[in-house]
Order: C-alpha cells, then sequence, then structure tokens
C-alpha cells in the first residue's frame, strides 16, 4: 500500500515539475510598446496646445486679477475700497501670489496630468495587446523587462506585439530572445 502511495506522489510531483519547465515565460518593457505607437507622437502636439490655451491664459488671468487687486488695495484710491473688501481681496492676493511664485511647478504638475491622462487609453491598449500576444502564443508568464534582475532566458515580446499592433520597431529596437538576465538586452548594454 505504501509503494502505491509513493508511486502517486511521485508521479504529481513529476507531473507538476514537467508542466512547470514546459511554461513559456517573456518579457517586455511597455514603455517601448508605447513609445512606437503613432498615438504616442500626437501627445506633445496636444501638450503644447494645451499649455498655450489653458495654462498660459490661466497665469495671465491670475497676474492680471493679483494687479487689479494690488491697486484696489494699495493704490492711491484704495480708500474707496471698503475695509472688509480690501481684506478680503489681500487674502486673494496673498492665494494668487503664491501661484505666481510657484507657477513653474503647478504647470509641471498640471502638465503631468493632462500627459497621464492622454496616455492612459494608449497603455490599456498595448497591455491588451501584450495580453492577446501572450495567450497566442502559449506565455505563461510575461515580465517587464526592468522588473528582475536574475531570471532564465525568456522571449522579448516586443516584435510580437509591434506585429500585433502593425508597428514598425527601429533597427536594433528588439531581439527576439536573451541568454541573460531579463533586465539586460543582449548585447550587455542598459537600456
Amino acid at each position: 500500500m505504501s509503494k502505491i502511495k509513493l508511486f502517486l506522489v511521485a508521479a504529481i510531483i513529476f507531473v507538476t515539475a514537467g508542466s512547470a519547465a514546459a511554461q513559456k515565460t517573456g518579457y517586455i518593457r511597455v514603455d517601448d510598446v508605447v513609445r512606437l505607437m503613432p498615438e504616442t507622437a500626437k501627445i506633445q502636439g496636444t501638450l503644447e496646445k494645451y499649455q498655450s490655451d489653458s495654462l498660459q491664459p490661466r497665469f495671465n488671468y491670475t497676474l492680471a486679477e493679483f494687479q487689479r487687486k494690488d491697486s484696489l488695495v494699495n493704490g492711491k484710491d484704495s480708500l474707496r475700497t471698503p475695509a472688509a473688501a480690501r481684506a478680503k481681496m489681500r487674502e486673494e492676493m496673498q492665494q494668487d501670489m503664491y501661484e505666481l511664485q510657484n507657477w513653474q511647478q503647478i504647470s509641471q504638475q498640471l502638465t503631468q496630468g493632462k500627459q497621464d491622462q492622454l496616455l492612459e487609453p494608449i497603455y490599456a491598449k498595448a497591455i491588451t495587446a501584450v495580453q492577446q500576444v501572450a495567450k497566442d502564443n502559449g506565455y505563461s508568464y510575461v515580465y517587464t523587462k526592468d522588473a528582475l534582475l536574475v531570471a532564465p532566458p525568456a522571449d522579448d515580446l516586443l516584435p510580437l506585439v509591434a506585429k500585433k499592433l502593425n508597428l514598425t520597431i527601429p533597427a536594433g529596437g528588439g531581439s527576439g530572445k536573451t541568454a541573460g538576465p531579463v533586465g539586460n538586452p543582449p548585447s550587455g548594454k542598459k537600456q
């Protein structure tokens, strides 16, 4: 009886080990896919338009409002403005001054938010393509190329995903297989 149990345990271990060894692994850098997509090239123009049509007018308005309030509070006719209104304007001027002094940082944050919003559907499309390529080609695991320092050899899925999305990879952009750690391309150069 114990020989049968031992045989069954050995068979289960053998089958489990065999199926684990048969699993294909691959890697990809999703940013590389996104960079190749034509939609990404259009984002820079959209961001420049956003900065000139939305952010610059906001800065100009804030500056004009600060100057207007300053003349009402500190100008030669400031006594015509009621004291309560002047106090309220001084508070608003502090907020305006903060925004004007920190405009570079505020502008960068707003631009980054807009860029993230524009890139979201592009990343979703790229990830969907990666998932579909993995499914179609029998990959059990797909890692981001930069996540692992040491891993067994794996397939670079960039060429397959690029083909799926009808994208052209520039010369030297994807190599297929790597024999080294997943984080390093075959040439040994860091990307």
